[in-house]
């Protein structure tokens, strides 16, 4: 019921933003939550991908180990060229947005404030953590941000103690991020959005251009052979054909207004065990002294060698 109530009340948020702030450039990742259990798919590809569908670079930071119980700081880097803008939904230039996931692995989770430093307070103002779902609070959602300020992301993580939760243990984890900035080109109900490209669905001349409803375009365009069909162009892409064009099928109507794309990437974190890194200084330390023993003991041998010899 709790979950049906969330569910209803993003829906609910979603309608009212569409209708108050239409021209904003959102990131919706509650549609993601709400589509998807799981953000990561059996592939290994990250949900965001399907609405995300260009492609641009992102990166993480984070240490190579960590101990049991402490906070340390994953970074997510979002880079793009600087004061980009991009097409909003009712067609105007907008700034570029941002919004990054970080799935960690059981046990660990967003760092509760009162452990945060005042580094990480600094690094992380004005920046909105959230939890994919009441159950999963190993994977942290952040966005939309703006971009300018925001290409890169500080996570503060707590690392669970093995010897708390039996559950956990000592070693090797993986680390699955998300990156992305920009609006996408698909809706979750399978429509592009205006942030992308429009292609002719057949071949033919354009007879007309006029237009529509919301600052649209459309095109009429005549088949040979066969009666005319309507493409309908939202605003935002630009035209690159003109009347009295001949068209084949597939060929490109528009320009590709997107400036944005979706990255991820895997990397990996060591839950340390002290009484592992004590144990290796004291391997260490004893084969260091085994070395410095057998020296000596071969000098002692030589001059024993040598005194017999005279």
């Amino acid at each position: 019921m709790r979950r049906l109530i969330t569910n209803l009340c993003f829906s609910i948020f979603l309608a009212i933003a569409l209708i108050v702030a239409p021209s904003a450039s959102w990131a919706y990742p509650f549609w993601a939550q709400q589509n998807y259990e799981n953000p990561r798919e059996a592939t290994g590809k990250i949900v965001c991908a399907n609405c995300h569908l260009a492609q641009m670079k992102t990166q993480a930071e984070v240490p190579q180990s960590v101990g049991a119980d402490s906070v340390f700081k994953a970074t997510v880097k979002i880079p793009y060229k600087a004061n980009t803008q991009e097409i909003g939904a009712d067609g105007s230039e907008v700034p570029l947005q941002v919004g990054a996931l970080v799935m960690l692995p059981d046990g660990f989770k967003l760092a509760p404030q009162d452990r945060w430093t005042d580094e990480i307070k600094d690094e992380t103002q004005g920046v909105f953590f959230t939890q994919y779902s009441e159950d999963q609070d190993n994977i942290i959602l952040v966005g939309p941000l703006p971009g300018d300020q925001n290409q890169e992301i500080v996570f503060p993580i707590l690392s669970p103690d093995p010897h708390k939760d039996k559950s956990i243990h000592f070693g090797k984890y993986s680390i699955h991020v998300g990156g992305n900035r920009g609006r996408g080109q698909v809706y979750p109900t399978g429509e592009k959005s205006n942030n992308n490209f429009f292609a002719a669905s057949k071949g033919g001349t354009i007879i007309s251009i006029d237009t529509g409803e919301n600052g649209s375009r459309v095109i009429t365009l005549k088949p040979e052979n066969e009666d005319s069909i309507i493409e309908t162009i939202p605003t935002g892409p630009s035209l690159v054909v003109k009347e009295g064009d001949k068209v084949e099928s597939g060929q490109r109507l528009t320009n590709d207004p997107n400036v944005g794309g979706f990255g991820q990437l895997d990397t990996e974190v060591v839950l340390q065990d002290p009484l592992r890194v004590i144990g290796l200084l004291v391997f260490f330390a004893g084969v260091t002294l085994s070395q410095i023993l057998l020296v000596l003991k071969k000098r002692q041998v030589e001059k024993v060698q040598a005194a017999e010899g005279l």
